[in-house]
């Protein structure tokens, strides 16, 4: 039997369920707007989309979104479609292309949002996936147990090559795992990308062979092909561990391409999410969304954080850290770290735990770090402290009874 990819989606039209249903099966394998002698019942059956199920959840009087068919009501469905892997073979871009494509335009759509999406084994022969995931991470980063405790070199923009380093000087020295560019620092003139890798990576060697730990850099190498390949090279020739991307900067190929290239783990950051996701009528589910990225080959996926300065709920967060820990397909887990950021404190470490139920994850606290009022140092302490309380099951004050930096910074996180 033929491999199929399916699909599911959350679907509002004004018209017909079952005729809107099976237009955007059309629409996305092998109709059109008219019949065409060409589209056999022989070829229909073997290319076309199948509707696999449409269930009915309920009606509203007014289209969430503009441009669509008018009617007097509006229907709220489950949709699950499939396609023959023939159509398009294992091919990410094409795949995009089919689940994701036109379908959000047509008329009888008036609200449409990607949900599920379930994958046959030729993927994951055809992409490898995480060269790194958890355990390469972790290998990297020295730490075996426990989150990362991570931060974000502040301000995002505006430091020297050299200011950098010094800011990365105090954070290694405050015992921190993990640190990243932001991802609006990228290779501007005032702080280029070569002059910045040299300068942290020097700071961050001699620190390493003084006392052993080696803190896990994110340089943000996002750009062009070629200018990716050259700048990830010269991290690792100067003993660097990690690189970033922004996703929807360098897309499915430029990722797939630094996956085939890169010897160091891509942090992969999701700047952009929210015109895909913000509103609940539009767009993508983050499940199916970062399953594409982890085949393309993302060994940490961001997920926000509880209680963020964003807009998505606690809800929302969980759903996507559990979506990144589990595999993508049986055959294939292809199991990528969680990153959890926004706003964050030791105040999220307890429930980010509890909802986890396992501490597979970078954490990552600018503000809640570099903010504490006895310094970097008491910040990173007081980050892994309130994480050692979670996993052991001790309420935070209790715990800043012991600990003098944790208890300075109860106050200023409150």
């Amino acid at each position: 039997m033929s491999e199929r990819i399916h699909a599911t989606y959350w679907l509002e039209t004004g018209d017909d369920p079952r005729r809107a249903a099976e237009v955007i099966a059309g629409e996305q394998s092998s109709g059109t707007f008219v019949a065409l002698p060409g589209e056999t019942p022989e070829l229909k059956a073997r290319s076309g989309a199948r509707v696999e199920r449409l269930e009915i959840l309920d009606t509203v009087d007014t289209p969430s979104l503009p441009g669509g068919m008018q009617s007097a009501v509006y229907t709220r469905c489950t949709l699950e479609l499939s396609w023959p892997i023939e159509n398009f073979g294992a091919s990410l871009p094409n795949l995009m292309s089919t689940i994701a494509g036109n379908l959000f335009e047509l008329r009888q759509v008036s609200g449409l949002r990607l949900t599920g999406l379930t994958l046959p084994p030729s993927f994951a022969a055809a992409y490898p996936g995480p060269a790194f995931g958890i355990d390469g991470t972790r290998k990297l980063a020295g730490v075996m147990h426990g989150p990362l405790i991570g931060t974000i070199i502040k301000p995002s923009v505006g430091l020297s090559p050299q200011a950098t380093a010094q800011q990365v000087r105090e954070l290694v020295e405050g015992g921190i795992d993990f640190i990243k560019d932001d991802e609006l620092q990228a290779d501007g003139p005032h702080c280029p990308f070569d002059e910045r890798v040299k300068a942290v990576m020097r700071v961050v060697n001699e620190h390493a062979d003084r006392t052993g730990k080696k803190a896990m850099v994110a340089f943000n190498l996002t750009g062009d092909l070629d200018q990716m390949r050259r700048r990830h090279d010269l991290v690792l020739a100067h003993g660097g561990t990690c690189v970033m991307a922004v996703l929807n900067s360098v897309g499915l190929v430029g990722l797939h391409e630094l996956r085939r290239h890169a010897q160091l783990p891509i942090h992969a950051h999701r700047a952009g999410w929210g015109y895909l996701s913000r509103s609940p009528e539009l767009g993508w589910d983050y499940a199916p969304w970062q399953m594409i990225w982890r085949l393309a080959g993302a060994d940490h996926l961001h997920v926000n954080g509880l209680r963020n300065k964003f807009s998505e709920s606690d809800e929302s967060v969980i759903a996507a850290a559990r979506a990144v820990l589990a595999p993508v397909m049986p055959e294939a887990p292809m199991t990528a770290m969680p990153v959890f950021s926004s706003g964050q404190t030791g105040l999220q470490a307890a429930d980010t735990y509890a909802a986890l139920g396992r501490a597979d994850l970078i954490h990552t606290a600018g503000g809640g770090i570099f903010g504490h009022p006895q310094g970097v140092a008491a910040g990173v302490e007081a980050l892994r402290e309130a994480w050692v309380a979670a996993i052991e099951g001790v309420p935070l004050d209790k715990r800043a009874e012991r600990n003098p930096a944790l208890r300075a910074a109860l106050g200023f996180w409150k």
